[in-house]
């Protein structure tokens, strides 16, 4: 039986602040309930002007440059100069967004604005998925735990995935990555699992997966055993979690790359930021293990961003969130193995254009266009279509590239950090276009997850122990 639609498909640009789990979100800024607040009220009244209903207005094309319209022009308001994610290609619109034309009213126009360009390739390096026994109780707490389902849980499962990246946005490769507490819900038979189905619906060889990894003595026992198992493109590991705190560069550090380099995987994912303020955490170390181990590309996730701290221009003072990576990568002599990852950290700053521009443009200038990878630790978010298209409009400003030295955001720059950089990194053919599953397959794919559960539990899930216990166990501090 198909979901029951839910009434009302909510805004189509998810500004308000939210958490990947690992944080509380701060309260919304006054930009965002202004944007939020002015959206609504503009929708209503175009929905009406055109015949449509709220819920048909917001499902189209028309409902995406609409909020995204009126962020720009919400923005311009609040004096943020920095960026902006005008959908037009002509600059800032001139009139009230409730009086515009154009794009908020010719769906022709909206879909063009919002178009992908000719070579655009999304890659996204950081996805997760969680696929729930068929015992599993409660409301781990995302926001699309309100997709429909009985259990809330089912939510974040294999179906789901695969219809937020590849029927619900322009995604055309997707990275599974590895969590601590997963436990059987992100296991690699589970990867293995959503591979097979996306093959099965027509996405073939378009989800890679990651494999868990630490630095015990069992940690890399186990990386050999699967990296020998499964298809594993990369490991994935914590320096604060999982155990006790280790660093990149040191002994502990080596031992772990050399395993690495000895089960034949290249590239080595790593948390780092988004912590609470750990200092296990911190992407100090990055730098100088990227100098001692120049075989291994170093993947790392979240830029050292920290939620708290604002983004401002680069200053080697400043120790706070990507700050900390430039720094370390510029003391090392910039080797050219280190990737900044965007998972979690574009979702919190592009509802502040300003931070959105410093932290975009700080890491174009220091790390380089080469080196921005597009994650966004979706299925955490729902579908990530609306960080594709805010990343897709915005622009740094003349007075931000005049003032700080930052490039101008090109086709081309985009192109690379949507996907060519990871492309190059993974050594995988750029698909021309997303894969296009269709409701039909996601709906077989429901019918079978309903007729086979998992039959074995997790050991920890959210939903068993919720945000506090598990930045408890797996450390960092909870966030107000």
């Amino acid at each position: 039986m198909a979901r029951p639609e839910p009434p009302d498909p909510g805004l189509p640009i998810k500004l308000e602040p939210c958490s990947n789990g690992e944080f509380l979100p701060p309260p919304p800024t006054e930009l965002v309930r202004r944007t939020i607040e002015r959206t609504n009220r503009v929708v209503e009244a175009k929905a009406r002007r055109l015949g449509m209903s709220r819920r048909a207005f917001l499902r189209s094309s028309l409902g995406a440059a609409t909020m995204m319209t009126v962020f720009a022009a919400c923005t311009r308001e609040q004096g943020q100069t920095g960026g902006s994610f005008d959908p037009t290609t002509t600059g800032a619109p001139t009139t009230p967004p409730e009086v515009d034309g154009g794009i908020t009213l010719d769906e022709a126009e909206a879909d063009e604005a919002l178009a992908a360009g000719d070579q655009e390739f999304i890659f996204d390096v950081q996805g997760h998925l969680l696929e729930y026994p068929d015992d599993a109780v409660g409301d781990p707490g995302f926001p699309q735990s309100s997709c429909g389902e009985a259990r809330p849980g089912d939510c974040y499962g294999i179906d789901h995935f695969l219809e937020a990246m590849f029927l619900d946005s322009d995604t055309a490769l997707v990275m599974l990555s590895a969590i601590p507490f997963g436990g059987g819900a992100l296991s690699p038979e589970v990867m293995e699992r959503a591979i097979a189905a996306a093959d099965a619906m027509g996405c073939v060889d378009r989800v890679l997966m990651q494999g868990e990894s630490f630095p015990t003595s069992t940690g890399l026992d186990a990386m050999e055993r699967v990296a020998s198992d499964f298809p594993i493109d990369a490991f994935k590991t914590y320096t604060h979690t999982g155990g006790d705190p280790w660093r990149l560069d040191d002994d502990i550090g080596d031992a772990y790359f050399e395993k690495v380099r000895q089960v034949g995987v290249s590239t080595v994912a790593v948390h780092k930021g988004i912590s609470g303020g750990d200092v296990w955490s911190s992407p100090v170390d990055v730098g100088p293990a990227a100098v001692n181990h120049p075989d291994i590309d170093i993947l790392v996730y979240h830029s050292g961003y920290e939620q708290g701290d604002v983004e401002g221009p680069y200053d080697p003072a400043v120790d706070i969130g990507a700050n900390r990576l430039i720094t370390s990568v510029i003391d090392a002599g910039n080797p050219g193995n280190v990737y900044a990852e965007l998972g979690s950290t574009w979702r919190a700053v592009m509802g502040s254009p300003d931070e959105a521009a410093h932290l975009i443009g700080k890491l174009l200038v220091h790390l380089g266009e080469d080196h921005i990878l597009w994650g966004t630790d979706s299925i955490w978010y729902g579908s990530p279509q609306d960080q594709i298209q805010l990343f897709r409009a915005f622009q740094i400003s003349e007075e931000f590239q005049e003032r700080f030295g930052y490039p101008a955001l090109t086709a081309e720059i985009k192109n690379k950090i949507f996907g060519g950089n990871a492309a190059r990194v993974f050594g995988v053919d750029l698909p021309a276009v997303a894969c296009g599953i269709d409701a039909d397959g996601i709906e077989s794919l429901r019918e079978e997850r309903a007729a086979a559960p998992l039959g074995e539990p997790t050991h920890h899930t959210h939903a068993e122990a919720g945000l506090r216990t598990y930045l408890r166990e797996f450390g960092g501090t909870v966030q107000a």
